[in-house]
């Protein structure tokens, strides 16, 4: 999507055909099941398919235009990975400019190669950048537990801690401080539920710079150099490209 674009109902814009545009999300869903480079545009279309404009079917052949550009960027899944479980974790606070609601993106990597990942709304307002990270923190640690479960029954369990990188320094103090404050009370299960798992040594919260935030990618609408430098750490390769 065009960087920094933040799409809305689009209320005075023309109206386009329903079914085409809804036709065309749905393949694009389909599809985002091994492109996670296209989660966060396919998460914000799929929010219009009830009403869809002019700007929205615009976004969406923007989108083709891409995928057409890169027929041959895949997941790579290397032999000599290893088990090795790690995470991100990001959220656009405030990110929905009619709802205010912030978006949650998360991305988990087992071996250096991407298994899991998800770009959503988050289900509530978050009143300050801290909560809607921490909102996310705890969504993103659901997910780890469940992989980490999943990677125990086949006898691969990983040994120590999951790495779970975090750009926000807030967030990540709360997780590791038994002290509760003003700004955490309203979000206090899910402080509860991360630092019973940080205690437990299943989960460490990491910091890590924005810029090398691979979560970016699910969160918002990105740059080209910076989208190619986070599709490179995420592990998408393009099979056409010379080796």
């Amino acid at each position: 999507m065009e960087q920094n674009l933040k799409l809305n109902k689009g209320d005075e814009e023309p109206r386009v055909d329903e079914s085409q545009y809804r036709r065309l999300v749905g393949r694009l869903l389909y599809l985002q099941a091994t492109r996670p480079d296209i989660a966060y545009s396919v998460n914000v279309l799929s929010q219009f398919v009830s009403d869809p404009r002019q700007n929205h079917m615009d976004a969406a052949t923007r989108v083709l235009r891409y995928l057409k550009a890169t027929p041959g960027e895949g997941i790579l899944l290397p032999k000599e990975g290893g088990t090795s479980l790690i995470s991100y974790c990001d959220s656009d606070w405030l990110g929905c400019p009619y709802t205010r609601r912030s978006r949650t993106g998360y991305l988990l990597l087992l071996g250096g190669a991407p298994i899991s990942w998800k770009s959503k709304k988050q289900s509530v307002v978050s009143r300050s950048s801290a909560e809607a990270e921490y909102r996310a923190m705890a969504t993103t640690v659901s997910e780890i537990l469940w992989i980490r479960w999943l990677l125990k029954e086949l006898e691969v369990g990983p040994t120590g801690p999951t790495h779970l990188f975090c750009d926000n320094q807030a967030a990540r103090h709360i997780a590791n401080n038994p002290v509760f404050h003003e700004r955490t009370k309203h979000v206090e299960m899910d402080c509860y539920f991360v630092r019973e798992r940080v205690e437990s040594r299943e989960i460490k919260p990491r910091y890590i710079d924005t810029k090398s935030q691979v979560a970016d990618l699910f969160t918002k609408a990105l740059g080209s150099h910076q989208l190619n430098f986070l599709l490179n750490k995420l592990g998408i390769k393009n099979l056409h490209a010379p080796t």
